[in-house]
């Protein structure tokens, strides 16, 4: 039986296969964006998507380096018809998101 979820399956493959992450949440934002007139009489229900991504990989990159990378990464799924659309990326090193958990704590 095909996958009802071939663009994030993609997307979860090629970013654990390149980056080994320790956290990674994809979140699709599509259904939040369906009216939009871009997006009317597309079929695919996968084309707006939010990641968190940490990794070693991003280490001594800056912000605009590493979101290259992912996007490098999924530059099929970005190019195909009714593919992604949108991507909003969070991306961080486990160092950083240790601080980051760190003053969320604070704040509580």
């Amino acid at each position: 039986m095909a996958s009802r979820t071939p663009v994030e399956d993609a997307i979860r493959q090629k970013i654990t296969a390149e980056l080994k992450p320790t956290t990674l949440e994809i979140y699709n934002d599509s259904h939040l964006h369906a009216h939009h007139a871009p997006m009317q009489g597309v079929t695919s229900k996968e084309t707006h998507f939010r990641l968190v991504i940490t990794s070693e990989a991003f280490r001594s990159k800056l912000q605009p380096a590493r979101h290259r990378l992912v996007y490098s990464l999924l530059k099929d799924e970005l190019a195909q018809e009714g593919g992604i659309h949108a991507l909003q990326l969070r991306t961080m090193t486990p160092e950083e998101e240790a601080k980051r958990r760190a003053q969320e704590t604070e704040v509580d």
